[in-house]
C-alpha cells in the first residue's frame, strides 16, 4: 500500500493558512456591520456613559475582517467535531470486521 504523503498535507495547510492570512494584511478598512457593532450603539443609546471593563488584544483591521475570524472559529470547530465523528465510525466499523474474521 502506498504510504501518504505528509509533505502534500504540509502543503496544503500552509496554502490554506496563506488564504486566511493574506486578506487580513491585504485588504484595509473593510467594513460589516455585526452584532457586537449593533450591541455597542445599543448600550451607547441605554447608557452613555458605560465604560468597557477591557480593551482588545488585537484591534483587526476592518469589521469584516472580525466575520472572517468568526467563520474560520466555527470551520475549524466543524472540522474538530467532523474528525471525531468519522474516527468513532472508522474505529467501530474495524471493529466489526475483525469481529466477523475471528468468528
Amino acid at each position: 500500500m502506498n504510504k501518504p504523503k505528509g509533505w502534500l498535507n504540509v502543503l496544503i495547510v500552509l496554502a490554506v493558512v496563506a488564504l486566511i492570512v493574506f486578506p487580513l494584511i491585504i485588504v484595509k478598512d473593510s467594513e460589516f456591520g455585526g452584532a457586537d457593532g449593533a450591541a455597542e450603539e445599543a448600550i451607547t443609546e441605554v447608557a452613555p456613559g458605560y465604560e468597557p471593563w477591557f480593551q482588545p488584544l488585537m484591534e483587526p483591521p476592518g469589521g469584516e475582517t472580525e466575520s472572517l475570524l468568526f467563520a474560520l472559529q466555527a470551520a475549524l470547530g466543524a472540522g474538530v467535531i467532523g474528525y471525531a465523528i468519522g474516527y468513532y465510525k472508522a474505529r467501530s466499523t474495524k471493529r466489526e470486521r475483525s469481529d466477523e474474521h475471528s468468528a
